[in-house]
């Protein structure tokens, strides 16, 4: 059971998997990518404390939730920043699946060649970077554009995994890749999962450039799961709002 919040602030339950919170992956269209974001973070919005400490802010089920979002993915991406802060497996260990690929954006090459993520264990591991540089034997390397001095452009990141074969893709962090991708509207869903915690100050998980009039903000359509050791799951469908929005001003 969960809730529905339309555009009017209405609610409404329904159940059932047809709407539930990985409804539409397997039918996404085949001809571009399919891009779900995932973020965990305090009901005030920090996903760590100033010192950067963040384990563990969401709980059990939110974990496994976000282990069954790489088990529905061909690529699961994170920034070189993530890469080095916590070294993460970015494999699916607590529920049954299959490991996706592996994809870090590394602009400044500063990728360790030990990191974990880019062990051999048969998955596919790939460095995405505006120019060459040498990478681990076995590792992938694909050059997208920029869109500034220190990022790669979004939809060029898709576009390129898209045609390696990476047709649904998970940008996992950290939340300045998260954002960027916001930013530029390159995800089609948002899943951003919340811990019934205030922390007070920290470090923030989505920003984006400023705002004139709340009419500019973005209004996804989103569903709400709450899970069952209390951390609450939003379900944002972004392409869905963009339609609507679409659909609204030709009105």
């Amino acid at each position: 059971m969960f809730l529905h919040v339309d555009h009017s602030g209405c609610e409404r339950r329904t159940s059932g998997d047809a709407a539930g919170p990985f409804a539409g992956f397997d039918t996404a269209p085949s001809t571009r990518p399919f891009v779900v974001a995932q973020l965990g973070q305090s009901l005030d919005g920090r996903i760590a404390t100033l010192t950067g400490h963040s384990k563990y802010i969401n709980r059990s089920a939110a974990l496994d939730h976000l282990h069954r979002l790489r088990a529905q993915v061909d690529a699961v991406v994170v920034g070189v920043g993530t890469v080095i802060a916590d070294d993460p497996l970015l494999t699916v260990r607590r529920v049954p699946g299959r490991s996706p690929a592996r994809v870090v954006i590394d602009v400044g090459a500063r990728l360790p060649a030990g990191a974990k993520c880019l062990a051999d264990d048969g998955v596919r591991r790939i460095v995405l970077r505006a120019e060459p540089s040498p990478v681990p034997e076995g590792v992938e390397q694909l050059l997208v554009r920029r869109v500034g001095p220190a990022a790669l452009s979004p939809h060029a990141i898709v576009d390129t995994l898209f045609a390696a074969g990476l047709k649904r893709i998970l940008i996992e962090g950290g939340a300045r890749t998260i954002s960027l991708f916001l930013e530029h509207r390159a995800v089609d869903r948002l899943h951003v999962l919340v811990a019934p915690m205030i922390i007070g100050s920290g470090v923030p998980g989505i920003e984006l450039p400023p705002i004139s009039v709340v009419d500019d903000a973005l209004r996804p359509v989103t569903r709400v799961h709450p899970l069952p050791d209390g951390d609450v799951l939003f379900d944002c469908d972004l392409r869905l709002a963009a339609s609507e929005d679409n659909a609204d001003a030709a009105a």
